[in-house]
């Protein structure tokens, strides 16, 4: 046989890349602009923090705390969101969720002026943080293999609702103390009606017949779930601790004022935001592990050097709008590796976990940085402690994870 037939011959045998359909994109934008928006209510709280905590004369770790719940409850909940995803479909968890984080986004109307209030309220609004666990494997089975990481990076670019709220809360909180509950509470409601006449699973989609604790036991017992939950909880962990407690340190180091502060915060997530399907796109042409893997080093390094204390301009907004790119980059490429080792009937619960482990991994450091500052009132520390979660998941990620699709392929 010739030359020129082999080759003939190997372009017919050769796969083409499958097409994605108008359906796909469709589910892409609408998951997208409704996790924005979910998102928006999940950090509703944070960038308000600081005049709430003056009315209420809260302390630091208080203030903290207050931030940090609705973020805990969004984590945890992805877990059993994802696998009633895998159960009863994106078509109807989406906005069944989004019409019920209404209630709490209206309730801070009334509770706005006690901190238990507060507390308890924002538990319920942690609801909104969800919908990361249903929109993943939406978006996951409307697009093939070698689209999924671009796919998934752009949906998680939802994330950007923490920008959203950064910008506009305390903007729109100068015009009203209720009025952005109120605008947010009628975004909710507008789109969870667009996402029940927009949204649609595949036709196809595996729908499981075992148990919800059997199938989040099959996802728990994967060793790669917890691999890829412990390097979320650094990428995905570090930009909601930064979404939940920038504003605060920005105001409490460098003196800015609570807009000023917020509109740095919410350009630092823009950054994450911009970063986050880039990391995707690199990961669909580099292994995902690779990508992760500098990304979290050059996380490290900027790490240590915010933890120097530098003047905000320029070497304080230089390292942390760099650690912010390197924070979304390793989010996008984290997920991407969750689209290419999990079983398409497992990707919502395994979704949930990693989810949920990179929820946690933001609840923690913003309370660890107010008891830091309390105690020895500088942040240092806390920045370096990121610094060695950042370069320890750098090492095992370059040095494991690249393994991990060539063994879930024998």
């Amino acid at each position: 046989m010739g030359a020129r037939a082999v080759t003939a011959q190997t372009a017919r045998s050769a796969p083409s890349p499958t097409a994605v359909s108008g359906a796909a994109y469709r589910n892409l934008v609408v998951a997208t602009i409704g996790f924005a928006i979910t998102f928006w209510a999940w950090n509703l709280i944070a960038p308000i923090a600081t005049p709430l905590g003056e009315k209420l004369s809260l302390s630091s770790f208080e203030q903290s705390l207050m931030v940090a719940v609705p973020v805990l409850v969004g984590s945890l909940g992805r877990v059993p969101v994802g696998a009633l995803t895998d159960r009863f479909g994106a078509k109807i968890m989406f906005p069944l969720v989004t019409a019920l984080t209404i209630v709490p986004v209206l309730l801070l109307t009334v509770v706005k002026d006690s901190y238990g209030g507060l507390l308890v309220v924002g538990f319920f609004l942690g609801m909104g943080g969800t919908t990361f666990a249903i929109g993943v494997p939406l978006v996951n089975s409307w697009f093939p293999p070698e689209r999924r990481g671009f796919a998934v990076g752009v949906f998680g670019a939802g994330m950007g609702g923490v920008a959203l709220s950064g910008y506009f809360t305390p903007r729109i909180y100068k015009h009203g103390e209720n009025l952005p509950f109120v605008v947010l509470a009628i975004a909710l409601a507008v789109m969870a009606v667009v996402e029940y006449f927009l949204l649609a699973d595949r036709p196809d989609r595996v729908v499981p017949t075992t148990s919800l604790g059997t199938r989040l036991a099959d996802a728990g017992r994967l060793r790669v779930t917890w691999e890829l939950a412990a390097l979320y909880a650094i990428g995905f962990g570090g930009i909601v601790a930064f979404g939940v407690y920038l504003p605060t340190y920005l105001k409490t180091w460098y003196d800015l004022s609570p807009t000023d502060a917020g509109t740095r915060a919410a350009g630092f997530a823009l950054v994450t935001v911009v970063f986050r399907p880039i990391g995707g796109w690199l990961s669909d042409r580099v292994h995902p592990a690779v990508v992760t893997s500098w990304a979290l080093g050059i996380v490290g390094i900027m790490a240590v050097c915010q933890a120097f204390e530098p003047h905000l301009v320029p070497g304080g907004t230089v390292f942390l709008l760099v650690m912010a790119a390197g924070l979304g980059t390793s989010s996008g490429s984290v997920f991407a590796m969750v689209a290419r080792v999990t079983p398409p009937p497992k990707v919502g619960s395994v979704t949930g976990i990693v989810g949920a482990m990179g929820g946690l991994g933001g609840f923690v450091p913003p309370l660890v940085m107010g008891a830091v500052y309390s105690a020895k009132s500088s942040y240092a520390i806390g920045f370096m402690l990121l610094s060695d979660l950042a370069l320890a998941g750098c090492v095992y990620s370059f040095g494991r994870m690249r393994d991990v699709g060539r063994e879930r392929a024998a």
